[in-house]
């Protein structure tokens, strides 16, 4: 009888996890374009969708038993549902860098609830993500809400797409043009690259790093330098 009543605790958690992350897949679908731009106007009516969202993320914690994958997913989730609710608090405006809460920027302003706990954007993107899940590209899985930011995904992460999706969009940032300038002996590329370059030279150079998604081979020896961070907000 105690294994049929855990099967069905198990049973019933999985399906919540799956019916409240189709809620956030739905309000990305149908408000962000697929090259990651939001309207936060529209957004904005459907925002008790969101709310319904942020409870869930604020109620559940994580489970022991869930996979790496499934864990990463849920807290990008809950890291990009948070931006897109700070967005909406102070909307309209021109950048996420205008919020600021008694002093404090967005991104250390303590105000995401998940699991039980109140978190800034920072501590889930370090203290959380990179802590317990190290891996570079979820650096394009959280999303800053700003031009030059690697492109919000108009979709929610799962623990069956993670890992294909964040390898996707890392291709698709690295490639993009108008984020990174790559030619086989200079690269300009985005400030990202440099703020959190202890990241991504875990197992080589940067330039190691790059190779494995861009379309052109870059030297070993090619010039580097970072362009301007363009920190406007990525909507319509």
């Amino acid at each position: 009888m105690k294994k049929i009543l855990l099967i069905l605790v198990a049973v019933f958690t999985l399906s919540n996890v799956n019916a409240q992350t189709s809620i956030f897949n739905n309000l990305l679908q149908k408000h962000v374009t697929k090259d990651g731009v939001v309207d936060y106007k529209s957004l904005q009516k459907n925002e008790a969708k969101l709310d319904e969202f942020l409870s869930y993320l604020a109620n559940t914690v994580p489970d022991n038993s869930w996979s790496a994958n499934k864990q990463k997913a849920f807290w990008i989730n809950a890291y990009n549902a948070y931006t897109i609710k700070l967005i909406l608090n102070n909307y309209p405006l021109k950048s996420i860098t205008n919020i600021k809460v008694k002093g404090k920027t967005a991104w250390k302003t303590p105000f995401a609830k998940v699991a039980g706990k109140t978190y800034t954007l920072d501590e889930i993107e370090h203290e959380v993500l990179f802590k317990n899940f190290f891996d570079p590209r979820i650096h394009v899985g959280v999303n800053c809400a700003s031009g030059s930011c690697p492109q919000l995904a108009n979709f929610a992460f799962t623990e069956n797409n993670i890992d294909t999706e964040l390898t996707r969009l890392m291709k698709l940032f690295v490639n993009d043009a108008s984020r990174n300038k790559i030619s086989e002996k200079k690269i300009q590329i985005s400030s990202i690259f440099d703020w959190f370059k202890v990241h991504f030279t875990k197992n080589g150079t940067v330039i190691d790093f790059l190779n494995q998604y861009s379309e052109t081979k870059i030297s070993p020896k090619a010039k580097i330098s970072y362009l301007n961070y363009d920190w406007t907000l990525n909507g319509k």
